[in-house]
């Protein structure tokens, strides 16, 4: 949120309730994220859209992967990058 739109969060707020009146329905909802946790915003949005779909095992055959083809290149040293840290 920027300067300009904390002078403006009523007018904004006001706008989002009166389309919210006119279009949430129970049979095609608006989904409200809570969001003061930015991650915990995004793993229950994650969670949630996952949750919707229908999931079912497939059953598929083996298969055998041929070798990769590098052609004799070399990729440079994993220790010259930079990672996003692995949290999960």
């Amino acid at each position: 949120m920027d300067l300009e739109s904390r002078q403006r969060w009523a007018a904004y707020s006001r706008a989002k309730d009166e389309m919210f009146a006119y279009t949430d329905t129970k049979h095609c909802p608006w989904w409200v994220v809570p969001s003061d946790d930015k991650k915990r915003a995004r793993l229950n949005c994650i969670s949630h859209l996952l949750s919707s779909v229908e999931y079912q095992e497939i059953e598929h055959a083996p298969i055998s992967l041929p070798e990769i083809n590098k052609q004799g290149y070399v990729r440079p040293p994993i220790e010259d990058q930079t990672f996003v840290p692995q949290r999960y």
